[in-house]
């Protein structure tokens, strides 16, 4: 088995490049030390694994997504456009139709997002919020924490099997849970098994419906991957979700947590939008 990830598709090597030149930047504007003072100031993180993990399995756990554009989509909404958005918004509209957690990007050139969005969000709602970006140093783990995140995204397609293991050690080390996502079924069994690791109530892993080389979302990827996942419990279904029938058929599966964000921010109110997908 090799260390380093595969070849990453152009769309994630841009993504990538502009991430390094973007944490070098706030690394020489902000020192660690005064990070680490950060996280030991802030409140403790909210159980994220436990939050996503609790429900029965005739039920489906929803992780919505507060998302402004992406690579593929654009801007999202033309209201999105501009300091308008309201990410908090959002959130209590999905807390408040039964979402499990909220996944929060925070990524600023592609996305639209902003790390002062974390916050805004936990002072909305009570459940956790797990931050969506680019993570490929483990001073980015301390920046989350830090921001109030209570858990975070770590992409396997942008990772070497040593970088997923230090962050997974140093993710506990600061309580958050980890969702490691991988987009191909190679990249599933590179980090099969690390998943669990260091203690089985702090990861999760995610299997992302996207195509990263040509962008289009297929829930068959999920349904097609899942039997080769000895724990479902923890197992996690992103992008392409779109009605309470897809939920339907990866619970046939044994996979009842999923991370929604596209669908529902086209709707001009995701909360019901999320409402509608839960049934």
């Amino acid at each position: 088995m090799t260390d380093g990830p595969p070849d990453t598709p152009p769309v994630l090597d841009e993504i990538l490049a502009h991430t390094r030149a973007e944490v070098e930047r706030r690394k020489s504007i902000i020192p660690f030390a005064e990070l680490e003072a950060m996280v030991a100031q802030a409140e403790p993180p909210r159980n994220f694994f436990r939050a996503v993990t609790r429900k029965n399995s005739n039920e489906t756990a929803v992780i919505a997504e507060v998302k402004r554009q992406s690579p593929s989509a654009g801007l999202i909404r033309p209201e999105y456009a501009g300091d308008g958005f309201r990410p908090e918004t959002v959130a209590r509209g999905y807390a408040d139709a039964g979402a499990s957690a909220i996944s929060c990007l925070t990524e600023e050139k592609f996305f639209g997002g902003h790390l002062s969005f974390i916050q805004r969000i936990k002072e909305a709602v009570r459940i956790p919020v797990i931050r969506k970006d680019f993570i490929i140093d483990t001073w980015q783990l301390w920046e989350s924490r830090a921001a109030g995140a209570d858990a975070v995204l770590l992409i396997a397609e942008a990772l070497t099997e040593a970088m997923i293991v230090d962050m997974l050690i140093l993710a506990q080390r600061l309580g958050m849970t980890v969702l490691l996502e991988v987009h191909s079924m190679d990249n599933l069994l590179r980090v099969r098994p690390h998943i669990g690791f260091p203690h089985p109530t702090y990861c999760l892993l995610g299997i992302n419906n996207r195509d990263l080389t040509t962008m289009t979302t297929d829930l068959q990827h999920t349904l097609r991957l899942a039997d080769l996942v000895e724990d479902t419990s923890v197992l996690v279904s992103e992008s392409g979700i779109k009605t309470p029938d897809d939920l339907t058929k990866l619970r046939d599966v044994g996979v009842s947590i999923v991370l929604v964000g596209e669908h529902l921010m086209r709707q001009e109110r995701p909360g019901d939008a999320l409402r509608d997908l839960l049934g």
